[in-house]
């Protein structure tokens, strides 16, 4: 079974990783997955959340419990390589939940989606199982824009292991979506998260992505800004501060001095 390490980057652990071992890594765990007392759980990191994961410690708690923390955002792929993961790769979240549904198409692997609208969710399964035939999505469920009742909540979860789901993809937003994966990691033996953000808005056709030659540069960012520039604009107001807490850690000035992100390049 593939053993991944961490490398820490501002107290938060970036998985030097790529597309391909992700995969072999879910079909891993899978297999094995019975003698697991918990979940395994995915995040797909950017500058925003490692930023506020650096001015909060229970938020970065969170990303560190991760099994494996990929480097979504383009800045964070650089950072590995400068720290000499010279090949790393951006493994950009809603590509990632692509290829994980083909091999699960393959492999029969059950998928859940949690998060969204009804009226997305049902354009989006309708467009993940018309892109990949032979896909099982065994379940699927919309929370309210409101924290779950308890009762709400352990109706959810029963349905998710009712369900049958090898993985679950969570696409309920940042840091929602990575304290709902921290919370339910114990309650969802052998299941694998993934928090996907926008992904399924992406993927059921709701909100366009930035063109691919923007996502090789780095400039993702501003697209989105463009796109939605008054739900965006405080968002990327830490960006110039990550660029300077990155340069001063390249210097050797441990920013954060105790983490739990795994072991350092």
């Amino acid at each position: 079974m593939s053993t991944l390490c961490k490398h820490n980057l501002l107290g938060v652990g970036l998985t030097p990783t790529s597309y391909g071992l992700v995969l072999e890594t879910c079909r891993d765990w899978i297999r094995v997955r019975e003698p697991r007392p918990v979940g395994h759980y995915i995040v797909v990191l950017n500058v925003h959340s490692v930023m506020t994961a650096f001015f909060d410690p229970v938020y970065r708690q969170m990303l560190n419990g991760a099994s494996i923390g990929a480097t979504d955002g383009v800045p964070l792929a650089w950072a590995l390589r400068t720290a000499g993961y010279r090949k790393q790769p951006r493994v950009y979240g809603p590509d990632l939940m692509l290829a994980l549904c083909e091999q699960a198409a393959v492999f029969g692997h059950r998928v859940y989606l949690y998060g969204g609208r009804e009226c997305v969710l049902d354009v989006l399964k309708g467009n993940l199982i018309k892109r990949f035939p032979g896909l099982s999505i065994s379940g699927a469920y919309a929370p309210p824009f409101r924290p779950l009742t308890p009762e709400e909540d352990r109706r959810c979860v029963d349905d998710i292991i009712a369900s049958g789901a090898d993985i679950v993809f969570v696409g309920i937003g940042a840091p929602k979506q990575e304290k709902w994966m921290f919370e339910h990691a114990a309650r969802l033996p052998g299941v694998i998260m993934l928090g996907v953000g926008a992904a399924f808005d992406f993927h059921a056709g709701r909100v366009r992505q930035a063109p691919a030659w923007m996502q090789r540069c780095g400039l993702e960012w501003l697209f989105r800004l463009l796109m939605e520039p008054r739900r965006l604009w405080k968002r990327y107001l830490l960006n110039p501060l990550f660029l300077l807490c990155w340069g001063l850690e390249a210097l050797g000035v441990r920013l954060v001095r105790t983490t739990s992100a795994g072991d350092s390049a």
